[in-house]
């Protein structure tokens, strides 16, 4: 059985201290491997290029060129790049512009490194990721009807038949995921254990074809599942 290679990551945030917090958490070269730093979006562009990361840990807002400006770019260079949002902002305004420009996930800067690690682990692996207060706060937004739908849900998925065919249990899980909840929470709510319901999250999602919190949230508003 071969082993499975390690995650490379390019970590770009304008402190110093910040980029080496994050090396900390994430250098242990088994999970994951950081292979650059950058301190500006600028920066992050060209070092991308050069070592050809699996995932870009992207601070949100910084001097001398913005991660948010820099994603389209990042994913026009290096297609295959999956790219997590960093930022101490939880404004809705951020959230949105991140999705919209093409960002895999969204990370709060007071995540736990846990969090972390589980974020770039579900970004490179082709899901979403958000931090359970954003996943919280893009639900309220839409059920206030101020999100647009288009930039956070997948137009190939027919919202109205879609969750027929969910089983029960995937019913109930999607209902917690569009609540916020965390897989551990939901595990604890349903008495299951989290690789449980990480395997019922990844089945429903592939039946249904969306990959983001948000893009769930709103079928689960669609079809009348939380309101």
């Amino acid at each position: 059985m071969s082993e499975q290679s390690p995650i490379t990551v390019l970590v770009v945030d304008d402190h110093s201290v910040v980029r080496e917090g994050i090396r900390h958490v994430l250098d242990d070269g088994v999970r994951f491997v950081v292979v650059g730093e950058a301190s500006s979006g600028v920066e992050a562009i060209s070092a991308a290029v050069k070592v050809q990361p699996d995932v870009v840990v992207l601070d949100i807002s910084m001097p001398g060129g913005s991660g948010l400006h820099a994603v389209s770019e990042l994913l026009a260079k290096v297609p295959t790049v999956r790219i997590l949002m960093l930022s101490v902002h939880d404004d809705l305004e951020y959230i949105l512009e991140s999705v919209r420009a093409g960002a895999h996930g969204y990370l709060r800067k007071d995540s736990t490194p846990a969090e972390l690690r589980d974020a770039v682990t579900t970004v490179r692996s082709g899901n979403a990721w958000f931090s359970p207060q954003v996943a919280r706060q893009l639900a309220e937004a839409l059920r206030g009807g101020n999100v647009p739908p288009e930039p956070v849900v997948d137009r190939t998925v027919k919202l109205p038949s879609a969750v027929d065919v969910l089983t029960g249990r995937e019913r109930e899980i999607l209902i917690h995921i569009a609540e916020g909840k965390t897989n551990k929470e939901i595990g604890a709510v349903l008495g299951i254990s989290t690789r449980t319901v990480e395997a019922h999250r990844d089945s429903l999602m592939r039946k249904i074809g969306i990959r983001t919190v948000a893009g769930l949230t709103r079928l689960a508003l669609e079809q009348g599942l939380i309101g």
